[in-house]
């Protein structure tokens, strides 16, 4: 079993690594669940008015008919989307198969003029030309392992990592 990096560290990491990025107009969308789950604390810790985009990847996964609809939220997205400046939060970068059916599912709102990607882990393995702008840590896992972001009930941040069965 690989070493779990500490994700509150991450966090801490992130926020710098998003504040660095952020514009004045820009909008802030996390990815269901982990990456909503940072951008509400994101939103909160950045003294942003409003609250944060959240946007799903159910509709557009390309192994919808094998997983379905998850329960998870669906896309809510409290901007125009068009001539928007979006940064795109998620907890961890794969394949980049979940980031291509997000841009899918933001692209059905409107035409955004940047998309640009902010994520906890970058774990490599692609199968698509995906990269984030920012990575608070990038690390290896077997194919077997996967690895989640989960919170307490306090709010706090954990990595899990669990047999890919």
């Amino acid at each position: 079993m690989s070493q779990i990096p500490d994700a509150e560290a991450l966090y801490v990491d992130l926020l710098a690594g998003v504040r660095a990025l952020m514009r004045a107009d820009t909008q802030l969308v996390g990815v269901t669940s982990g990456g909503a789950w940072l951008v509400g604390r994101l939103q909160k810790d950045l003294g942003l008015a409003g609250a944060p985009g959240i946007i799903s990847s159910a509709m557009h996964r390309d192994d919808f008919a094998r997983r379905g609809l998850s329960a998870s939220a669906q896309t809510v997205l409290p901007f125009d989307v068009n001539g928007a400046d979006v940064l795109l939060l998620d907890d961890v970068l794969y394949t980049g198969r979940t980031i291509r059916a997000v841009l899918n599912e933001l692209f059905d709102f409107g035409r955004p003029a940047c998309v640009r990607l902010a994520v906890l882990v970058d774990r490599g393995g692609r199968q698509l030309p995906v990269a984030a702008d920012f990575a608070a840590t990038r690390l290896t896992l077997p194919d077997t392992q996967l690895l989640a972001l989960a919170r307490a009930a306090d709010g706090a941040f954990s990595l899990q990592i669990e047999e890919n069965t």
